[in-house]
């Protein structure tokens, strides 16, 4: 094999047609073998010939797509400066497209011996890490374009690839747990059906599963170990992981879009698969340590940790912030993703002072004209001091909002902490937390459940967590769920139990999806999916954490197919800037509040924490809209009357035209009733009623 000169730039391993050109950076290596695998099992071996900027480069003629391959970085080994190089180990390229193979554990995979000395392992690790894959760039896309749509009119359905479709009887059995199988016509039909337009999934950036995690019997499910941040996850692929899982995902893309729903990928920048000081050597420490992690200014053997993982990415330093980057660009500009939501996105902002959202990544973001104009989210909290940044990042970012979860929740469950007061902020769009830095509702990501914790169907049955089955002794995951039991006092059967947990599901989603924001829905809510009570099913790739597609709760479904119509026809849900803000939070120019006795509601009335019933009026006519014809198109308008009580509560009504029931979540009275001829309504207990008086055309 001859090695050329070759190009510093691009990163990675690029195909032309006539070869590879091979490109990686390494600041304190003195030179870089270039390992190519053989289909017998044998290493070619070949020192990249030139550096520049500290990149080592080389061209080899005759490469094709398929080739297995990876570096070896010879230099200095002193932990003690933070300097990690040791040619005994296979590292895979940080800019690797597709990577194939396992983590297989063993002493082998770390770059120090076992001992105190501190003296690198000379034993070598091929047989025991994945191999990078060169890939073909060409794809066939088509018409494909973009659905674009606006955050204002986004409902995102948060998912894993392989746990919603593993189990589908719909689905090819060849199929299922991979990219192909997301968009077979019965998953494409379903979301379709919900009214999503962005699916968010789960980390799908090759990852792998962590030593005490694989000793357990056990696997990372969720994927938040990330190993290589531009090669989409090989087990996914129905085809295969030496390459064919980077056309299997574009096809994915092609087929969302052309349902017209976006693909948000779930992404962990924050932390890699590398773990602490006694982590495994697999990529990033080999190459650069102190570039790519932050270490302990006290001690350079160790990391600063503030996601919890062992290490921290440093994205104050160039090379990192260009990995990143790099990487955004890519899967927006190679693979058509349309928006990202960051993974403990505070650890991104992070310098020596702790949280900046004028950080360097931020701004670097903002800049840059293919990165800032996709859908950004932001988890805004970490493990570090002063993690809980909700509300603080800039213009241009989503957040997902834990304000809302938390308020909606508190108030639906009866507790102290669930004011109506907070359930108005939440229900306009949190204008408390987004209008001082000029963003509007579309900033907040609503959401009553996520990934991580509880689903819905086991947030109203379980006062505690179940989590014996990751075999951590159940001391993992948060379990702070406080009682639900408020709705069963006294002698209830088991029925009346279950009624009032259906109830309080139905009255969940309907805030979720009829509140202005962004609503984000925890794939399987919708069907019932129940996890027995573990709520951090991280490494549950089992039955626990797959969708139950063989009980399905149809009337469930339905209900939550009607809230998405309701959503999707009627703007005065949509509305995104609280203009017009009377009382901060709680009045805008087009809300009204009302007690049950059909008073608007006081000031003593807000800070009272007696007050669990609120009704809440959506006036159409406060926006009119201009016709094709230049008539002026009034909006429905709506009533929302909430009652967060163990009894009835009886709502006088506000004077005008007749009201129609929309829907009632306690599931006692179909929608259409008409409430025309009387001037009161009673909502069950722990109900949500929305009442519907149509609009008009005026000329």
């Amino acid at each position: 094999m001859t090695v050329a000169t070759g190009r510093s730039t691009p990163l990675g391993a690029t195909f032309d047609g006539g070869g590879v050109n091979f490109a990686v950076h390494s600041g304190p290596a003195d030179r870089i073998e270039l390992c190519l695998f053989h289909p017998d099992g044998g290493e070619t071996r070949e020192t990249l010939p030139e550096v520049t900027s500290l990149v080592h480069h080389g061209y080899v003629h005759g490469l094709e797509p398929g080739q297995e391959y990876g570096f070896r970085v010879h230099g200095a080994w002193d932990p003690a400066a933070g300097v990690l190089c040791n040619p005994a180990k296979l590292l895979i390229d940080p800019y690797a497209r597709a990577v194939t193979g396992p983590v297989r554990w063993g002493p082998e995979l770390c770059g120090h011996l076992p001992d105190d000395s501190g003296a690198p392992d000379p034993r070598d690790n091929a047989r025991h890490v994945p191999r990078a894959v060169v890939i073909d760039p060409t794809f066939d896309w088509g018409d494909d374009r973009p659905p674009d749509h606006a955050l204002h009119e986004t409902v995102i359905y948060e998912t894993h690839v392989r746990g919603m479709t593993i189990s589908h009887p719909d689905v090819p059995d060849h199929l299922r747990g991979t990219f192909a199988g997301m968009v077979c016509p019965p998953v494409l039909e379903h979301l379709v059906s919900l009214g999503v337009s962005a699916v968010e999934l789960l980390p799908v950036h090759q990852f792998v599963s962590e030593h005490p995690v694989v000793e357990r019997g056990l696997t990372n499910y969720w994927g938040y170990s990330p190993l290589a941040y531009l090669a989409p996850h090989g087990a996914y692929s129905s085809l295969g992981d030496t390459g064919a899982q980077v056309d299997e995902f574009k096809s994915m893309v092609r087929a969302f879009h052309g349902a017209g729903i976006e693909v948000i990928l779930d992404v962990v920048y924050n932390h890699t698969a590398e773990g602490n000081h006694l982590g495994p050597l697999l990529s990033l420490k080999g190459f650069d340590n102190g570039a790519y992690y932050r270490l302990d200014p006290e001690d350079l053997r160790r990391y600063v940790d503030v996601t919890g993982t062992g290490n921290s990415v440093n994205m104050a330093h160039p090379r990192s912030l260009q990995l990143v980057m790099d990487s955004l660009r890519y899967w927006i500009l190679e693979m058509h993703v349309d928006g990202f939501r960051f993974d403990l996105a505070a650890a991104l902002g992070r310098g020596p002072d702790g949280f900046d959202p004028r950080s360097s990544f931020f701004e670097t973001i903002r800049r840059d004209p293919v990165v800032s104009r996709v859908k950004l989210i932001a988890e805004p909290w970490d493990l570090g001091e002063g993690g809980y940044q909700v509300g603080n990042f800039p213009p241009g970012w989503s957040e997902w909002n834990g304000r809302f979860r938390d308020d909606v929740r508190d108030y639906w469950r009866g507790g102290a902490d669930g004011t109506p007061a907070a359930l108005a902020s939440r229900l306009t769009g949190s204008p408390d937390l987004y209008s001082s830095s000029g963003r509007d509702a579309s900033a907040g990501v609503n959401f009553i459940t996520a990934h991580d914790g509880f689903t819905l169907a086991d947030l109203v049955s379980y006062d505690h967590k179940h989590n014996e089955a990751n075999g951590e002794y159940n001391v993992d995951g948060d379990d702070h769920n406080r009682s639900w039991n408020s709705g069963a006092e006294g002698p209830t059967t088991d029925a009346d139990v279950l009624e009032i947990r259906s109830t309080r599901r139905r009255s969940m989603l309907a805030t979720l999806l009829l509140s202005r924001g962004v609503p984000m829905l925890l794939g399987g809510d919708e069907i019932g999916r129940t996890q027995g009570g573990n709520n951090n099913g991280y490494a549950q790739d089992n039955e626990v954490s797959w969708f139950d597609w063989g009980n399905v709760d149809h009337g469930l479904l339905a209900f939550v197919q009607r809230l998405a119509r309701i959503r999707s026809e009627y703007p005065v849900f949509r509305r995104q800037r609280p203009e017009g803000l009377h009382i901060p939070g709680r009045y805008a120019h087009d809300i009204c509040w009302y007690s049950p006795d059909g008073s608007e509601m006081t000031d003593a009335g807000w800070a009272s924490g007696d007050s669990r019933s609120l009704a809440v009026l959506l006036d159409g006519e406060a926006n009119p809209s201009q016709g094709p014809d230049g008539e002026v198109v009034v909006d429905d308008s709506f009533l929302m009357l909430f009652n967060a009580r163990a009894e009835p509560t009886t709502f006088m009504l506000p004077e005008g035209p007749g009201w129609s029931v929309e829907l009632d979540t306690s599931g006692g009275r179909d929608h259409g009733v008409e409430a025309a001829a009387i001037r009161q309504w009673d909502a069950a207990p722990w109900a949500m009623v929305l009442l519907r008086r149509p609009g008009a055309i005026r000329n």
